[in-house]
């Protein structure tokens, strides 16, 4: 049984598989039930009772204990789709989401693939092709040379005279694969061994592909992100930008649209490129077109992502676009339905991932179990999580526990907004990194509007320590006066019987059912 809105669609579906887990696989399956359809769930064992599976209509166990035996399994994820009678799968980002041989077999099992095609993947996922196809299309790529150097080879010459050629400093990156792994930027000569080791390590650990070239580092620079939605009629169109600037070891922290960075006719431009860059692979469905803005405002191709984005809320938010509902829709057949002209910004969004990690421990991650979580709530502000009160964190995973997205009518309220939600978030159990957020939320290079890519890596993390209490100690203070009997709620104190510092924002006096700071 297909849902109205699929009526005359030519591949219609009534069943996705989300080959997923976490926030993202909690916020793929809240859209596919939303369209009416029936959403299936996988997971591993120590998934098992977590939120994507409570919330899915059926869910297929994966057995084995790695993520290769398990996530990452294309084939155990076909059967799970087959035995579950899933009509199309839906994976997310990470994991199997940009395996153009996973997309390949999908569709050969006769499952629809809800995404691009498997040759845009292969394209776009090669950083050495993407390059050459965007110089081929007219898209503004990163000035230097560049060179594939495969994992083992006898390369430490050839890679000497070319990074002689782009100047340092350069930068190494993996061909295959993103999310700033298999990165490394080098300075001067005597590093370029050790650097390249390294990326060349990581990168055959994260994709299984040792290849890195090399590039000129654009310092100062502003990531700029375009995003854009393609049918399978030949349509194709830009959602305006995001910034993603505020990053911290090509991670990205806190993201925003629409940029501080770009006008209108700057908006224009990198959108038209971004549409160009899509249809040079006969682009389908959701993705992303990374570009650098340098300085002195020229921009230029850094990379596409071939598939949903961890930051799409924001776009959501400013374009009141659905951009899961969309994937469905293109999946199915349907046309786009929507015009370029008819994409607009409204207001300003900003999201902040919260990590369990230790900011003032390298950001190493941390493990436990949720004890308290109680998430921010109110007009503007959604949170996308994977996880609730009393779930353990580990170390099998990624750290990212929610991304806190809020929208407001200009920036600065949405910076307020944010850093309200920000300081009403109680997580207790692990650290997190709510306090650095709120700290690099209010930076004055971040208020000003004037961050760069190469601003956390460069700034001290002193610059961040807490200027308030943390909310921690403030809970275990309420929670032990109340032990005690001394609990405000319990009395009935005139104002007069109140000191100076009684009701204030960080009174530890406040209940666990209030609001802490």
């Amino acid at each position: 049984m297909f849902p109205e809105w699929m009526e005359g669609a030519p591949t219609p579906f009534s069943s996705v598989l989300v080959a997923n887990r976490g926030e993202i696989a909690v916020r793929v399956i809240m859209a596919v039930k939303e369209a009416g359809l029936r959403a299936i769930a996988v997971y591993s064992d120590s998934d098992s009772n977590a939120l994507h599976v409570e919330m899915a209509d059926d869910a297929v166990h994966l057995t084995g204990n790695s993520l290769t035996e398990n996530y990452l399994n294309s084939e155990a994820i076909i059967l799970a789709a087959k035995s579950s009678g899933a009509q199309a799968i839906h994976p997310g980002y990470g994991f199997l989401s940009e395996r153009a041989d996973f997309a390949r077999d999908v569709a050969n099992a006769g499952i629809i693939w809800i995404g691009p095609s498997p040759e845009a993947i292969e394209t776009m996922g090669d950083k050495i092709s993407a390059r050459s196809r965007m110089i081929e299309s007219g898209v503004p790529v990163i000035p230097g040379d560049e060179i594939a150097i495969p994992d083992g080879s006898d390369h430490m010459g050839a890679l000497a005279t070319v990074a002689a050629r782009v100047g340092y400093p350069l930068l190494l990156k993996a061909s295959a694969g993103g999310g700033g792994k298999g990165m490394r930027v080098v300075h001067e000569p005597k590093m370029l061994r050790t650097e390249y080791e390294a990326a060349a390590r990581e990168a055959s650990a994260a994709f299984g592909d040792g290849t890195v070239y090399v590039e000129r580092l654009l310092t100062g620079a502003r990531h700029i992100e375009i995003q854009v939605l393609a049918d399978k009629h030949g349509n194709c169109i830009h959602l305006n930008e995001r910034d993603c600037s505020l990053q911290r070891r090509h991670q990205k922290v806190i993201e925003e649209a629409p940029s501080t960075a770009v006008s209108n006719d700057l908006r224009k431009s990198m959108g038209e490129s971004a549409v160009m860059a899509a249809m040079a692979v006969d682009y389908i469905g959701a993705g992303t077109v990374e570009l650098l803005l340098s300085p002195n405002g020229q921009y230029y191709f850094l990379e596409m992502n071939t598939r949903l984005q961890v930051e799409h809320p924001v776009t959501e938010m400013i374009t009141g676009v659905d951009l899961v509902q969309k994937q469905l829709e293109i999946a199915s057949g349907m046309t786009l339905g929507i015009s370029q002209d008819s994409v607009g910004i409204n207001g300003h969004s900003i999201e902040a991932r919260i990590y369990a990690e230790d900011a003032k421990r390298g950001f190493l991650p941390s493990i436990g179990t949720l004890g308290v979580w109680i998430p921010p709530s109110g007009p503007g502000i959604r949170l996308d999580s994977g996880v609730r009160q009393g779930d353990l964190v580990t170390v099998d995973f990624d750290p990212m526990l929610a991304k806190l997205i809020v929208h407001a009518p200009d920036r600065k309220s949405a910076i307020r907004r944010m850093d309200n939600a920000l300081s009403s978030f109680v997580a207790l159990g692990v650290t997190t990194n709510i306090g650095f957020l709120r700290n690099a939320l209010l930076h004055p290079s971040f208020t000003s509007g004037s961050i760069t890519t190469d601003f956390l890596d460069s700034t001290p993390i002193s610059e961040f320590d807490p200027k308030y209490t943390d909310p921690k100690i403030i809970v275990s203070i309420a929670a032990s006066a109340k032990r005690l009997g001394l609990d405000k709620s319990a009395n009935t104190l005139s104002s007069s019987d109140m000191d100076d510092h009684s009701g204030h924002s960080g009174d530890p006096f406040r209940t666990l059912s209030r609001r802490f700071p």
